[in-house]
This record gives structure tokens, C-alpha cells and sequence, in this order.
């Protein structure tokens, strides 16, 4: 495990990290490779991490939670993004439907959906994206009308993550179709209410086991107590909820690049040839120098926009630029961890080929990295 106490890092996330990296290795990564090659869901690990606490990393002790600290819960996602990066997104998927209720709602629906989804008892999800406007908020065609004691939800959403196993998912609609993001609710619906509908898994070319399904909404009635906040909030707690998960992002990059790094450092060291470890070749050397510079400035970047969020500190650009940044960077690290590896890496025999898969959805979902360089550049023209 890497010590970044000098950055910051307090030994209670380091030792939490540690935990977490303890149980990784030993529980997630030796099964990692058969749930990717079945394309099984990575849900089964859910039990035992939320007797860890994981679960619940991102709430607070009143609600269940460990009460952890941002940098500890980004430490303990790395960690198990090193053993398998579909169970770090099947988790972060989770911490985005929990994220918006704790950011969105109010105290009676933190005590109804948060503690039960902390104890691992129930799954979230997160139902933003759509089939025609992707994540953008204000192009949704989903709605929701307010019908006596109940709104009925009407639409399609798309590349739901854990959308078969969750008990609820927190659901973005249009209240007001004109009213462009000020017409955006959301609402926290109960998976088993009539009217919904949940595809076969999509068929992924990485992250395997963390499934994702298109969700079809039919005169779905849902409580009025059921409504995060105020009709018209739910883009602000889309966008709180984002920023938020893409430091998750950029935890599951830093986490594949760190494993990348270490398969491709040990090969170099076993490798012979011509009677030479790899090692020896300055041309080797320069290759995992670039991957380990990217990967440092990955961090720094990552643990400032976590430091803002726990100061409490607006962080959007960080956190976009984070993102960006660390998404991007893997793709080089598994890349060049591959080459180094030579044909051996392109065998299924060994995981750079699946960290490589893996990684490539990292530059699209949660904002793609041309939706992230939007953001930035909206940041810095004020």
C-alpha cells in the first residue's frame, strides 16, 4: 500500500485504507477474473463489504455510516479498484443514489432509505441518464405529473447501474417540460412498484460485472413524500451529486493505473532477455518513469479537490479536473503496462487486458472528458 501521509492523509484514513486494501486482495481480487469472464454481478461482494463499512463510507455515523472522512472513503475506493474496478463502480453507483438523498432530502427520508442502505441491506441506483440526452439534465424526457396524493413517472432511462438488484432507485424527471434544468425533480422510487420494467444486463465491454440496464417507467405512482427537496431542485442535486462522484472516478482510475504500474514494475523485474531483466533497458525504464509521473500528478490533483470537498469548499472545477485527468491517465498507464508485457499482456491469462477494458469507460461516464474540459473552461471564463 502507498503512505501518502505527507500529503495530508490522516493515519485513521490510512489505516482505514489499509483495512480496506487487507480485505480486497484476500475477498475481491482472486474472483475478480471469473466474474469478468462470466460477466457475473459483482453485487455478491456486497455482504462482507458492508460488514466493513464500505456501504456506507459516504454517510455519517447518525445515519449508519462510519463517519469516515472523503480522503478515507477515496483511499478505500483505490483499494478496491486495484482488486477489481466493476465492484468500485457497482459501489459507486450505490453512493450516487445514497448521495442524493443525504444532499437532497430531508431528515425523515434520511432515516427512512439511508441506514438499511448503509447496512448493505439495501442497493441504490442512480436514474439520470437517458437513451436520447445522455447525463444532460435539462434535455430529459422522463416526467413526472403530480396526480392528487401521487406523481406519476412516465419515461425511459438507460445504463442504470444496479438498477436489478437495487431496492430504490433516486429517479430524475421533468416536472415542468418547459422549464429546461429548473424543471428537473427527483424522487426516491421503490424498485418493486408497478409500472417498472428492468432490461437484461447490457452486454459491457468492460467493468463486466457491474451491471447496467435500461429502466422503463409506466405509470409509475410514487408517494408525495417520495419527492427529493422541492419540485424544480433536482438538477442542483444532480449536479452536488456529480461532483461527488467523480472523485469516485477518478478513485477507480488511480486505483487500475496503481495495479497497471505494479504487474508491469514486477515483469520488468522477471523478465529475461537475452540472459537481462527488462529492467535493465532504459527504454522499459522511461516507459514505467511516464506511467508513475502521471499517476503522482493523478493523485495531487485528486487530493485537492478531496481536501475542498472536505473543507466544505465549492470543488467542481477540481473535481471535474480530477476526473479528467486521472480518467485519461489510465488509459496511458494500462496501455503502456500492456506493451511492457509484451504479446503476454494481450492473453486473458493475465489481467492487463481487463484493466485495459476497464478503464475505458472512465473517460465517458459520469460527464465524458469533453463534458469535464466543459466544464473547466466554463470555470475559468467565469
Amino acid at each position: 500500500m502507498t503512505n501518502f501521509l505527507r500529503l495530508g492523509v490522516t493515519e485513521e484514513d490510512q489505516a482505514l485504507a489499509d483495512a480496506v486494501a487487507k480485505f480486497a486482495q484476500a475477498e475481491i481480487a482472486p474472483r475478480a477474473q471469473e466474474l469478468d469472464e462470466q460477466e457475473a454481478s459483482v453485487t455478491c461482494h456486497v455482504p462482507k463489504l458492508a460488514e466493513l463499512g464500505v456501504m456506507g463510507l459516504n454517510l455519517p455515523e447518525e445515519l449508519g455510516g462510519p463517519g469516515v472522512t472523503p480522503t478515507a472513503m477515496l483511499l478505500a475506493l483505490v483499494e478496491i479498484s486495484k482488486a477489481c474496478a466493476a465492484t468500485s463502480s457497482m459501489i459507486g453507483a450505490h453512493f450516487l443514489g445514497t448521495d442524493a438523498i443525504l444532499l437532497g432530502g430531508n431528515a425523515e427520508q434520511h432515516k427512512t432509505w439511508l441506514p438499511r442502505a448503509a447496512s448493505g441491506e439495501w442497493l441504490a441506483g442512480f436514474a439520470l441518464t437517458e437513451p436520447r440526452g445522455g447525463s444532460h439534465p435539462a434535455d430529459l424526457r422522463t416526467c413526472a405529473v403530480r396526480e392528487g396524493d401521487h406523481y406519476r413517472i412516465d419515461g425511459v432511462k438507460h445504463f442504470i447501474s444496479n438498477a436489478a438488484e437495487a431496492k430504490f432507485l433516486v429517479v430524475f424527471a421533468k416536472t415542468d417540460m418547459a422549464a429546461g434544468p429548473r424543471g428537473v425533480s427527483a424522487f426516491i422510487v421503490d424498485r418493486a412498484t408497478q409500472g417498472i420494467s428492468v432490461s437484461r444486463p447490457e452486454k459491457l465491454m468492460g467493468i463486466r460485472g457491474a451491471h447496467a440496464f435500461e429502466v422503463s417507467f409506466e405509470g409509475v405512482k410514487v408517494p408525495l413524500d417520495c419527492l427529493l427537496g422541492t419540485e424544480g431542485s433536482g438538477f442542483k442535486t444532480a449536479m452536488k451529486v456529480l461532483d461527488n462522484s467523480r472523485l469516485d472516478v477518478a478513485a477507480t482510475s488511480l486505483g487500475i493505473a496503481e495495479a497497471a504500474l505494479a504487474a508491469a514494475v514486477q515483469w520488468a523485474r522477471d523478465r529475461q532477455i537475452a540472459g537481462e531483466a527488462l529492467a535493465t533497458k532504459q527504454g522499459i525504464q522511461w516507459m514505467l518513469a511516464d506511467m508513475k509521473l502521471r499517476i503522482e500528478a493523478a493523485w495531487g490533483l485528486t487530493l485537492q479537490a478531496t481536501a475542498l470537498r472536505t473543507a466544505g469548499q465549492p470543488f467542481t472545477q477540481q473535481s471535474a479536473m480530477a476526473k479528467l485527468y486521472a480518467s485519461e491517465m489510465v488509459a496511458f498507464v494500462t496501455d503502456t503496462a500492456l506493451q511492457i508485457h509484451g504479446g503476454y499482456g494481450y492473453t486473458r491469462e493475465m489481467p492487463l487486458e481487463r484493466y485495459a477494458r476497464d478503464a475505458r469507460i472512465l473517460r465517458i461516464y459520469e460527464g465524458s472528458s469533453e463534458i469535464q474540459r466543459t466544464i473547466i473552461a466554463r470555470s475559468v471564463l467565469g
